[in-house]
């Protein structure tokens, strides 16, 4: 079966170049023209990603952004984001309402489809049995489902934030550096600096607030979730 792409862009010239290449690749797109469109439908069509323009009538791709990971159905969904916003502050507003990755425009279509199918690899990446289930006190990580709870109650995270607490819940009590993270969660053919890493640590302990103190910042280096026999940094 092949697998859907959300295309929730209002630029027919863009909408026909990436169907074209994606349908070449082998992808099923599903296209929307504006931005409550691309909410209907991804409902509709549970997509395995999203390419999301920022620059959209009606309802821009931030507020669409910030939409699908506010619902709970479909918050784990990859998303690229497409903005014409070359500076820093454009990329790190997507980044923090959680957008996976960002490509600017113009861009090359072959870039975008190498983007989308590394964020495909690595949000879809085989589990050994043993890691299905990672527990860390109440919370509870659950790979094969996608699920996140905390003392029995769901908590919707992103794709990208999922990898990273993944990632802290696998080394428990061993600090990670920024590059380390960036190079498990984000992978090298992502370009995106240091700060993405603190962006979405930050967002991780708002919405964990036991993160907060349990994963530790290890100044100017990177972080650390602390082991559970340190009870005196719990």
């Amino acid at each position: 079966m092949k697998r859907v792409i959300l295309l929730v862009e209002d630029e027919p010239d863009i909408v026909r170049l990436v169907t074209h290449y994606l349908e070449k690749d082998g992808f099923e797109v599903e296209a929307a023209l504006t931005g409550p469109q691309g909410l209907a439908a991804i409902r509709r069509r549970k997509p395995s990603a999203v390419i999301l323009d920022v620059m959209l009538p009606d309802l821009d791709g931030y507020e669409v952004c910030k939409r699908i990971r506010s619902d709970s159905i479909t918050a784990h969904v990859p998303i690229i984001m497409l903005t014409a916003k070359g500076d820093e502050t454009a990329r790190v507003v997507g980044l923090e309402l959680g957008a996976d990755d960002y490509v600017t425009k113009p861009f090359s279509p072959k870039e975008l489809l190498a983007r989308l199918r590394a964020l495909l690899r690595r949000a879809t990446p085989p589990t050994p049995v043993s890691e299905q289930r990672l527990v860390y006190r109440d919370l509870v990580l659950d790979v094969s489902r996608h699920e996140v709870e905390v003392g029995g109650r769901s908590i919707a995270l992103t794709a990208k934030e999922f990898e990273l607490l993944r990632y802290f819940l696998r080394h428990p009590g061993l600090l990670a550096t920024r590059d380390a993270l960036l190079e498990s969660v984000w992978g090298e053919t992502t370009y995106v600096g240091s700060r993405t890493v603190d962006v979405h640590i930050r967002r991780l302990r708002e919405k964990i607030p036991m993160l907060a103190t349990a994963i530790k910042t290890i100044k100017p280096i990177g972080y650390k979730l602390c082991d559970l026999t340190d009870r005196d940094e719990a």
